[in-house]
């Protein structure tokens, strides 16, 4: 039994935080979450105050069961878990699971795991707070009525295993909506000319003083030859000074935009590898606890101390004069900053990245520097920046304006430290300096060469991960803790595939399902309805508003429409098949839709005497934006593409899981963005040689349709489509194909068929 127990969510805090404490405390992990609403019904009941129906989850219940083995009646209790709604709601089911509502209990929060932080927290600790459990129950229950009412309407009404949420609908609300901007975007031609001089080049601006729109190569060569017939002449030199500012310290949304930009990172590596940072995943000498603050968080404030160290560490880094004499001091955008704590920030900014490199992993130091760097800039001198403006007439009537800008940065201040990422590729992310020759007003300039250039005006992008959380923030849509989870949930459902250039693109599942509840179920994918909801569980949070009450008006209404659509909408309606033309051969109609394994190409009608042909659409062709000739290739498949080394064919096929190699009885899924209509037979042998390799290197053994590999979660017996586990104690090498047959012959059944006949006549009953 422990005399002093603390849990906090993960085993790797733990094991940092009992570094810093003697042997009368006991550290452990609760791995998250111990209790949740259960996932074969609804979970609360409208009827009762939307009472929920919590249980401990099933891989959760050895977790309590250890937990309530290190707790006697003499153990004093810390609750250590986050201090946000969800580590609130975490220490709140802890209380329930383990039987302590009746018996203090101490609540400590901390944003560093650091020594100095962690003693503080257990000499203040605080009460539970009831409205931020409160807050995160109310998004929690509301997120259960979305998907458990609306994931059934959509496999009813579309295809089995999709699902709704809140948040992550709207998300792909937002990329659908860029897409058909991008899609329906008509390119316009416009021309660009630019001077060439000695020393620099200067752009046509105006023309008549009006803004030039030189809009095709006739206006072009029009003011080609006016220019040519009279001359460059300087009309104006503009210099002043400018200043800029740095920015803020990172939230968790700019550190998701800032390392997706500069690192390459996804949103959701970035998260893991901050996690990271935060909890001491690694070992320094003669040092015991993490490099940064916690890491979910809205807020943009600095602690006192931190504001103190910044101006010691810049004096010593770069000199006094990039230093402050007063803190700049940041105001949160949001106005409701749900988290207490501070930006995200190194605990120490003495430790400059190139102290712990070699103790960090090459994510984690690269992370921490930008962490370290961003923090450092937030509090230098602004940057100092001397910016020139030439100004030159020219044309037969000095109908056209030239203009030529340079810039010198006259002391680089922050700039020195940091400079903010940027999305356009044709943005400078770092002041350079650009320095036009010395001229004087009304002075003659030779001109070298006037180049003629013709563009064409782009689409808008599509989002990546880093502005799509950007706009999720600037929209109010979720919180620092839903933006990685949001994104990752919208692409392993299928919604979202990202592209090459990892850019976000709605697939033709994810285009339907956000037409079937814009139509039906119009609030779930407004942005405005959305925030709103956030802006309700702060003021919950802040104990002005009441959950049920919020629960109440959103609910009914909600599910009576449910039942509505339920049987006024027809799965016809809502699949709306697109028609690409006629077959030549049978001339019946070509058509796309949804089937129940996804996006498919068919040729005739159910109304036929002879049954319809069907394709499976590729993962690479969408739905509204497939041709004819695309969807007609898809008939193509499978294709046999020759023959392997040992002389079985290769087979290249389009299935329910994406395209894939076939060889005898292997399959192997083609690199994503592969299109298995162009796949030819040398990338085909490569892929089956990679596969057979992996497979050789997972298998122990190979007894014909009994097969001994090594899984993601241990070694395994796999027969036919069934897999099952080796008994402990059973060394996985020493099997043979008898041995093998007893472990499955005793093997008890599988879940889901364990009750039988009974299970199905209780459901009825039910």
């Amino acid at each position: 039994m422990a005399k002093n127990l603390i849990i906090v969510e993960s085993p790797a805090k733990a094991r940092t935080i009992s570094k810093f404490l003697g042997k009368d405390y006991t550290v452990t992990a609760s791995m998250g979450h111990v209790r949740d609403l259960p996932s074969s019904k609804l979970g609360f009941d409208p009827e009762n105050r939307f009472a929920p129906d919590y249980e401990i989850s099933k891989n959760k219940k050895k977790t309590v069961g250890e937990l309530k083995k290190l707790i006697s009646k003499e153990t004093i209790v810390y609750l250590a878990t986050d201090e946000d709604r969800e580590g609130e709601a975490i220490s709140w089911h802890l209380l329930a699971a383990l039987g302590l509502k009746k018996r203090p209990v101490k609540r400590i929060v901390f944003h560093e795991i650091t020594k100095p932080a962690i003693l503080n927290a257990l000499k203040n600790p605080r009460e539970l707070n009831q409205q931020l459990v409160d807050a995160q129950q109310a998004r929690r229950i509301l997120d259960r009525a979305v998907g458990y009412e609306l994931s059934p309407l959509l496999w009813k009404k579309i295809k089995p295993g999709l699902s709704a949420g809140r948040v992550q609908s709207v998300s792909v609300y937002i990329l659908v909506e860029r897409e058909r901007e991008i899609r329906k975007f008509i390119p316009e031609e416009y021309w660009k000319i630019r001077a060439e001089f000695s020393h620099f080049t200067a752009e046509l601006k105006k023309l008549d003083g009006k803004p030039a729109k030189v809009v095709n190569e006739t206006a072009a060569i029009e003011i080609e030859s006016s220019v040519k017939h009279g001359d460059f002449v300087v009309s104006e030199i503009e210099e002043r000074m400018t200043s800029r500012k740095p920015g803020p310290p990172f939230t968790t949304s700019t550190i998701q935009q800032e390392a997706s930009l500069k690192l390459g990172f996804s949103v959701k590596r970035t998260m893991v590898v901050a996690q990271q940072l935060y909890e001491g995943n690694f070992e320094i000498p003669n040092y015991g606890g993490g490099l940064i603050t916690y890491m979910r968080t809205d807020s943009v404030v600095l602690a006192e101390q931190a504001l103190i160290q910044a101006q010691d560490v810049i004096r010593l880094e770069y000199g006094e004069k990039f230093g402050l004499k007063e803190p700049r001091l940041f105001k949160n955008r949001t106005a409701n900053a749900q988290e207490a704590h501070e930006a995200i920030r190194p605990v120490n900014l003495s430790f400059k990245p190139s102290t712990v490199k070699a103790y960090l992993s090459s994510d984690q130091y690269r992370l921490y520097s930008l962490v370290w760097k961003r923090t450092l800039a937030s509090q230098m001198a602004v940057a100092e920046i001397s910016r020139t403006t030439l100004k030159i007439t020219a044309g037969e009537k000095k109908e056209c304006l030239f203009v030529a800008k340079g810039q010198r940065v006259v002391f680089p201040g922050f700039l020195n430290a940091y400079m903010e990422g940027v999305e356009d590729p044709n943005t400078t992310s770092v002041e350079k300096d650009v320095i036009l020759p010395k001229v004087e007003k009304d002075q003659l300039l030779s001109l070298k060469k006037l180049n003629l250039e013709q563009l064409f005006t782009k689409p808008p992008p599509r989002y990546t991960e880093a502005s799509l959380v950007k706009k999720m923030e600037s929209e109010g849509i979720g919180r620092p803790s839903t933006y990685a989870p949001t994104i990752s949930t919208i692409q392993d459902r299928g919604y979202v595939e990202v592209t090459r250039e990892k850019q976000l693109k709605p697939t033709s599942i994810g285009e339907v399902v956000t037409d079937f509840l814009t139509n039906h179920f119009s609030e779930i994918v407004n942005l405005g309805f959305t925030a709103k909801l956030e802006r309700n569980f702060d003021r919950i949070a802040n104990g002005e508003e009441e959950w049920v009450e919020m629960m109440s008006v959103f609910y009914q209404p909600f599910h009576e429409r449910v039942i509505e659509k339920d049987g006024s909408v027809s799965r016809s309606e809502v699949l709306k098949r697109r028609e690409l033309g006629t077959d030549p051969e049978s001339g019946k109609p070509v058509s796309v839709s949804i089937g129940r394994y996804g996006p498919m190409v068919q040729i005739g009608t159910r109304e036929d005497e002879e049954k319809p042909r069907f394709a499976s659409l590729p993962d690479n062709l969408n739905l509204n934006e497939v041709s004819f000739e695309e969807a007609m290739e898809c008939f193509a498949l499978p294709r046999m593409l020759g023959k392997y080394e040992n002389g079985e064919e290769i087979i290249v096929n389009n299935g329910r899981f994406g395209p894939y190699v076939k060889l005898g009885k292997f399959f192997f899924s083609l690199p994503k963005g592969e299109d298995p209509l162009k796949i030819e037979l040398d990338q085909a042998i490569e892929i089956v040689r990679e596969g057979l390799e992996k497979k050789a290197r997972s298998t122990i053994h190979d007894f014909g349709d009994i097969l001994v590999l090594e899984g993601r979660y241990g070694p395994y017996i796999k027969f036919g489509k069934k897999n099952y586990k080796i008994p402990k104690g059973i060394e996985p090498e020493s099997l043979d194909e008898v041995a093998c047959q007893k472990i499955i012959a005793e093997a008890p059944p599988s879940r889901s068929n364990r009750g039988g006949k009974n299970k199905s006549a209780k459901k009825k009953t039910a």
